[in-house]
């Protein structure tokens, strides 16, 4: 009797779960039974190892082979084990020391020729491995940079099984025929899904040389737009664009993500964790260091956005902008109840989603920018524009805009459509987004020093009570609004939220802490009732 084991990880939603992968070997006729749990996809794996393996130059074993992936109450799927399983089972055939077998993790899917194919979920894999205490893993040749991202852990990247058998025998390693120049490489296609980035509004890479970021310059006029823009950014909070078509909305969006500082390097993890699993990782891009920008489509169904689906629940597009922008243009023609689902991540920072297969916790920190026309046909309330809305369908228009969730939005702006005059000075081009940028990082760096010592990165994530409490604005400066929340004009969550943005703007202005003119200027970027402030944020000289 042969016996040998090595590991593998299943992936739960972006967390990883090391799982023993045995196989054991009897007298008796030629069978493979696979148990502990597997999905459709891994109940194929033994066709695929078998083929490999032969493929491969090493004999399959002809007696009763068990393989067992434990722990068997965990639900597995994908592809990834098939690394995993031909080394098992290579190992109870003795073509391989059982013993060089047991400390490794691997991760990867074989084709019927032996070649190692990439798969998704290869750096939350990775880093379950080392959570777990393994410092060893074996992951496809394509993946291997991604897996390095983890420090500690010494990678091995194998392009096909004849290599992997030779590393482990300690055999000269063959080379493996290199593709023909200019033709696209067959293993990459594992690594993004056809479709994904499509599906989820994501931001596609650019083309290296190719390069185009939209520059802030390029908005013509939207003063008090352009000002929420830089505050959002400069504290993590969310925004509502409201105007006619054309003036500049989606313009304002697509150019938040370029102001905002580079990712740090644990959100870069987070980051590019979430989107190996859900395939949208580039191939040559193993982190992403940059804010992520998502813009699903309105007709985008509940699963789409905060995640869902068959089996263990995938990334939605709230996952997929944690750490950056989640655009909804055209909001009120989103379902109500898809909005509703924003409320909980918008407060805690991540969604649970429970199926029957478990339940799932995915990271869903984003700053969340809405847009919405006046009414229906977009010319409500426009200075020369007859608008054509029955007042019910207006009404109705705005009220798929819940209280609950305009509450949890710090800034609400009005856009005004852009005139013939302002269309016309093309010499007065406004701040670009490097010069925005810039105030941006130093206010975020004023708040990362204030909020060293604290589980919180910016203004937009700490508590009102600390707020209150711990960081006390100038004497005085809140009884405007407290005013205002005895008159019913502001909840208290509202109240806290005037106070976030208050510490945004002193930290743009330099301020210590939020004086009268800072909580003004915050309480009229969220009631849009004038304060007698002006709307812009100028810099400490």
């Amino acid at each position: 009797m042969g016996f040998a084991r090595t590991c593998s990880v299943a992936l739960v939603g972006v967390e990883g779960v090391v799982v023993e992968v045995q196989a054991d070997l009897e007298p008796g006729v030629a069978a493979f039974t696979l148990v502990g749990l597997p999905d459709k996809s891994l109940t194929e794996s033994r066709d695929r190892v078998r083929a490999a393996v032969v493929n491969s130059g090493a004999q399959w074993p002809q007696k009763k082979l068990t393989v067992g992936l434990s722990p068997a109450s965990v639900p597995k799927g994908g592809s990834g084990f098939d690394l995993a399983v031909a080394s098992a089972v290579l190992g109870a055939a003795e073509r391989v020391d059982p013993k060089v077998l047991a400390d490794l993790v691997m991760v990867g899917e074989l084709g019927l020729d032996g070649r190692v194919r990439p798969v998704r979920g290869v750096l939350p894999a990775v880093l379950a491995a080392a959570d777990a205490g393994y410092r060893q893993v074996v992951v496809p040749e394509s993946s291997a940079a991604e897996a390095a991202l983890v420090p500690g852990v010494a990678v091995l990247g194998v392009r096909s099984l004849r290599q992997l058998i030779a590393v482990l025998s300690g055999e000269p390693v063959p080379e493996e025929e290199p593709d023909e120049p200019g033709r696209p490489d067959p293993l990459l296609a594992g690594l993004t899904l056809p479709g994904e980035g499509f599906g989820s509004g994501l931001a596609a890479p650019r083309a290296a040389g190719r390069e185009h970021v939209p520059d802030l310059a390029d908005v013509v006029g939207q003063r008090s737009a352009r000002t929420a823009v830089e505050i959002a950014a400069a504290g993590g909070h969310h925004l509502f664009l409201q105007g006619p078509p054309g003036a500049g909305k989606t313009m304002l969006a697509e150019r938040l993500p370029a102001i905002l500082p580079p990712l740090g390097r644990q959100e870069s993890l987070e980051v590019t964790a979430i989107h190996s699993v859900a395939g949208l990782l580039p191939p040559g891009q193993p982190l992403v260091d940059r804010a992520p920008y998502c813009a699903p489509h309105h007709s985008a169904t509940m699963q789409a956005l905060v995640g869902g689906g068959r089996g263990v629940a995938r990334p939605g597009a709230v996952s997929l902008a944690h750490r950056g922008v989640l655009f909804l243009d055209e909001t009120p023609e989103f379902s109500g109840h898809v909005l509703d689902a924003l409320r909980q991540p918008l407060e805690s920072g991540h969604v649970v989603i429970a199926r029957s297969a478990g339940m799932v916790r995915l990271p869903a920190r984003f700053m969340m920018v809405l847009a919405a026309n006046p009414c229906p046909c977009g010319r409500f309330g426009q200075r020369g524009l007859a608008c054509e809305c029955a007042p019910q369908q207006i009404r109705r228009y705005q009220s798929r805009l819940s209280g609950p969730l305009l509450d949890r939005v710090d800034l609400r702006v009005r856009v005004d459509a852009v005139t013939r005059a302002e269309l016309a000075a093309l010499g007065e081009r406004g701040e670009s987004t490097k010069a925005v940028a810039e105030r941006v990082h130093a206010a975020r760096e004023r708040a990362a020093h204030r909020l060293a010592d604290t589980p919180w990165r910016a203004n937009g994530e700490v508590p009102g009570h600390e707020l209150r409490t711990r960081w006390r604005p100038v004497p005085g400066a809140l009884d405007e609004a407290e005013r205002g929340m005895e008159r019913g004009l502001l909840t208290a969550r509202g109240l806290d939220r005037v106070l976030r943005v208050a510490w945004t703007v002193a930290d743009l202005t330099g301020h210590d802490r939020p004086s009268t003119a800072d909580v003004a200027l915050a309480l009229q970027l969220r009631t849009g009732v004038p304060r007698g402030v002006p709307l812009a944020v100028e810099a400490p000289a």
